[in-house]
């Protein structure tokens, strides 16, 4: 044991309490301590758990959500770096996926000497603060579902992802950023109504291909963030769009993430759609503050949150209605029975991950925002019986 490992697990114990002058005697005790020892042991424990959190579901971009949530800019890029020096020890088959998180992620390594120094910017007391911070963070992280073989496993069914590049996904992406840029909302529900056509239209052609397929696709999964504010709503809109979709969603608050579950195709038609839809009902938000008078933060957050509930609902029903008519138009007699097939498999698969859920039922705090929620979803719609909020899925 080094001289420097029984100082790390001092600081260590001290960060995880709640003595703020423990946990300074602690990093002043790293910060005179042999600095080459401290920073081998900072990265040697660093390394150590991240190779415990790969085979445990978690992968580099959630590591990286998650700490852009809860520690500085430079713990969050420690951390990434730190996974980068971490793959030099992983087993093999090291998937392609997970390199190129990596990469998106700018996550790099060169060299183990003096790599805190490096990332310090001048400041190594600031610098060991971070590092302590983001090895609390990794070691009390806990399992979550395994949506890809992590490294070192071989390939398995429920490595299905959604496909990232096509000319119908080329074209969905046009159709959304119409949506975007539109100041009329009708123009933009006309935009989105047609993206989810289009994909809906694609989603029945995989899934007829795949019935006839010697190895058929199985249920796969992704994770979307629900960053505060109104973290609620944004995960309600993820539920909605991924109903449309045959897709579960389940909701993990405390890890501020929802878990996608789902075939392929309809996967990519979530991802898209809900990045964009996310963009729309923000500014139509945002535009619908304009006029109100001075409220109070309370009564701005009120409204804010039923808007966004009531925007995810009645967005949920104009895509649930696109996709149905896209599957009356199909004349194959097999077209129910796979796509009831394909909803089963999805349902077991989130059954296995999640056994444990809850359901959460949302409120609705201010019936302006409500009201004006509904309507910039569907302007269009004369409909004024406005649905209950449904229970939200959450993990447990």
């Amino acid at each position: 044991m080094s001289s420097a490992e029984p100082l790390l697990d001092a600081a260590l114990v001290a960060a995880r309490g709640t003595d703020v002058r423990a946990a300074e005697r602690a990093l002043d005790a790293l910060v005179v301590g042999d600095g080459a020892a401290v920073d081998a042991a900072l990265l040697t424990r660093l390394c150590r758990t991240l190779g415990r959190l790969w085979p445990r579901g978690w992968q580099p971009v959630d590591l990286d959500r998650l700490a852009a949530r809860r520690l500085t800019a430079r713990g969050a890029r420690l951390l990434r770096d730190a996974s980068a020096a971490q793959r030099r020890a992983l087993p093999d088959p090291v998937p392609a996926w997970f390199d190129e998180q990596l990469a998106d992620l700018g996550a790099r390594w060169d060299t183990d000497a003096g790599w805190l120094d490096r990332r310090a910017d001048g400041d190594r007391i600031t610098a060991l603060r971070d590092a302590v911070d983001a090895l609390v963070l990794v070691e009390g992280l806990p399992p979550i579902a395994l949506l890809r073989p992590p490294p070192g496993a071989a390939a398995v069914p429920l490595a299905a992802v959604a496909p990232t590049g096509s000319r119908m996904l080329d074209r969905v992406r046009a159709l959304l950023a119409k949506a975007e840029s539109t100041a009329y909302p009708a123009e933009a529900e006309a935009f989105t109504a047609k993206a989810q056509e289009l994909m809906a239209r694609h989603s029945i052609d995989a899934a007829l291909l795949d019935a006839t397929a010697e190895r058929p696709d199985q249920p796969g999964g992704m994770r979307l963030g629900t960053d505060a504010p109104y973290a609620a709503a944004k995960a309600l809109l993820i539920q909605e769009v991924a109903a449309a979709n045959r897709c579960e969603s389940v909701w993990s608050d405390d890890l501020g993430f929802a878990t996608v579950l789902g075939f392929p195709a309809d996967l990519a038609a979530v991802e898209l759609l809900h990045t964009s839809l996310l963009v729309q009902a923000t500014a139509a938000m945002l535009r619908g503050r304009v006029g109100r008078g001075k409220g109070g933060g309370r009564r701005t957050k009120g409204y804010d949150e039923s808007f966004l509930n009531a925007f995810a609902l009645r967005i949920g029903e104009r895509l649930r209605a696109a996709s149905t008519a896209a599957a009356e138009e199909h004349t194959d007699d097999r077209l129910l029975p796979v796509l009831a097939a394909r909803t089963d498999a999805v349902r077991e698969r989130a059954d296995q991950l999640f056994p444990g859920t809850t359901r959460h039922r949302l409120q609705v705090r201010d019936s302006e925002g409500w009201t004006s929620g509904t309507t910039a979803a569907d302007r269009a719609s004369l409909d004024a019986n406005h649905p209950a909020p449904r229970p939200l899925r959450g993990a447990r």
